[in-house]
């Protein structure tokens, strides 16, 4: 699922491991902007790879502002395997991959944009090619009059024609700033003004003319002062990002959450447990793990088929997030087996609850290609403060729920300390 969504990108984009800058992940766009196969990218790290980055010191100190910030944009050069440079521009994030922490890079090939660039030879060449075909917005804001010029690719990004959104001020940029982003966003452009900052540089969520949020990444800087040093005039170029917020938002879904049955995975159980067994223990809460297992599923496979087993999975999965709290947690632990974590639960409650949920499912019915399709369930039970961490709580739920399969199926056993020794 994570490559599919990554192949449909044009740009090439990386999965990096922080502390050693080595690619661990890379798309087909990847490989093939550097001449590569898939597995010579993944021996490379941003040290091998790009040719603006010179040693550890300095990667540990580029690799310290992208955990700072919203993202990190660097223009610089990639080694290609036929031995010349393609210039690319980088955008990268730090982003949490089933608990450990990544950078998320994607990188554009801007070697045609670099030509054209060097071929335009006068200052007012560059200018008139950038309002005319630069894809990215530009304004310029006349900060005396507070008069505001914004590019045709700008209000066509946000929705408009070219002659609409006459005379603006800032204020009608400002107000269609996300009210989570416009302090943080206004301040920035505050700082830069009065020389605290030396470019205003925000990423931030701004509405377009149909009512939406884009992402956007903004840029300016001075262009213009007084006689006495006052900023009079600052100009900039807005990008649009929400494409990549987008990925980025699927990656972190993808890398948390199991693909036929939309819930969390196994691999987010093991930072989510012990988080909320801290979080019961400080408090002085009680906590449940069911361990729940679809008897016989292998013979629905082979009676009805795999996308019969398969639906037969999600509508387990539904049945159970339907019976649950917001505040409870619903793994598909692998397979057959789904996990659920339930926080400020006493024994009696949980045992209550892991019933109810058998009896659901006994009680429910899916189509299948011969008839119907029933199903029962095992369930074990474990509770802490019974068991105090959370290898201990899941192995008791784990032996609790084998008893109950031994003991005849379609049952639920509570995991004791007395049982774990027989």
């Amino acid at each position: 699922m994570l490559r599919i969504v990554c192949e449909q990108l044009p740009d090439a984009v990386y999965l990096i491991e922080p502390d050693s800058s080595r690619i661990v992940f890379c798309n087909a766009a990847a490989h093939l902007d550097l001449g590569m196969a898939r597995d010579e990218v993944l021996g490379h790290s941003v040290l091998s790879l790009q040719k603006d980055v010179v040693g550890p010191d300095q990667w540990r100190q580029i690799a310290a502002v992208i955990r700072e910030g919203d993202c990190y944009v660097f223009v610089g050069r990639h080694r290609h395997k036929a031995g010349h440079e393609v210039s690319v521009e980088v955008h990268t994030r730090p982003i949490k991959v089933g608990g450990r922490e990544y950078f998320l890079s994607v990188a554009r090939d801007i070697s045609a944009r670099r030509s054209r660039e060097h071929e335009l030879l006068s200052r007012e060449a560059q200018l008139r090619f950038a309002l005319n075909e630069a894809t990215d917005g530009l304004w310029d804001w006349d900060i005396e009059a507070d008069a505001l010029y914004f590019s045709p690719q700008l209000k066509r990004m946000l929705g408009y024609g070219p002659h609409e959104m006459a005379a603006p001020r800032l204020s009608d940029w400002s107000d269609n700033i996300h009210p989570d982003d416009a302090r943080r966003v206004m301040q920035t452009l505050t700082d830069h003004i009065a020389g605290l900052r030396e470019r205003y540089d925000c990423e931030y969520r701004l509405r377009n003319r149909n009512g939406h949020f884009l992402w956007v990444r903004d840029r300016g800087r001075v262009c213009a002062r007084s006689e006495d040093g006052k900023p009079i005039r600052i100009a900039g170029m807005v990008h649009n990002t929400t494409e990549h917020k987008q990925l980025e938002v699927e990656l972190q879904r993808l890398a948390s959450h199991d693909s036929l049955t939309g819930l969390l995975n196994r691999r987010e159980s093991e930072v989510i447990v012990p988080t909320q067994l801290r979080l019961c223990r400080r408090l002085g809460l009680g906590m449940g793990l069911a361990m729940i297992d679809v008897d016989h599923f292998k013979r629905i496979n082979d009676v009805h088929g795999h996308l019969a087993g398969d639906e037969v999975l999600r509508g387990v999965a539904t049945l159970i997030a339907g019976s649950i709290r917001n505040a409870d947690h619903l793994f598909r632990w692998g397979g057959e087996e789904f996990l659920l974590v339930c926080v400020d639960v006493a024994q009696d409650e949980m045992l209550a609850l892991a019933s109810k949920l058998r009896q659901g499912l006994a009680e429910a019915a899916w189509p299948g290609v011969e008839g119907l399709v029933k199903v029962d369930a095992s369930i074990g039970v474990a509770c802490f403060p019974d068991f105090g961490d959370a290898g201990e709580l899941l192995l008791a739920a784990d032996r609790a729920l084998y008893r109950a399969k031994t003991l005849g199926r379609g049952r639920v056993e509570l995991a004791t300390r007395e049982a774990g020794r027989a």
